[in-house]
């Protein structure tokens, strides 16, 4: 899954400068939404369109409740313990899910 698969990628930079935990955690939270949405996106597009904003919101809360889980957590953690500043800078500008999997390497790609 995505978040296995981020922790691997990260765990695997040396020890240049490390990204604080504000910057791990909003890198963590835009690459986990970036990954969520181009899921949901699909399942979106494939509803019939009078269906689509109950799902929405149904996949908001669910975005939500994932944003709020350990996994989160887990991913700032490692994010503080190993990855540079430029990683994190990565994953907070990154626009689509491609461009967070290329912050973090071939790893990150689940």
């Amino acid at each position: 899954g995505t978040s296995a698969a981020l922790v691997l990628a990260l765990a695997g930079f040396g020890a240049c400068s490390r990204g604080t935990a504000a910057d791990c955690d909003r890198g963590c939270r835009n690459y986990y939404s970036l990954h969520f949405w181009d899921r949901a996106d699909k399942e979106l597009a494939a509803t019939p369109a009078g269906e689509r904003d109950a799902l929405r919101a149904k996949k908001l809360e669910e975005l939500d409740g994932k944003l709020k889980s350990g996994d989160l957590n887990m991913c700032v953690s490692q994010c503080q313990k190993a990855a540079t500043n430029e990683q994190v800078a990565c994953m907070i500008g990154a626009r689509t899910m491609a461009e967070s999997e290329a912050c973090v390497g071939p790893g990150g790609q689940d």
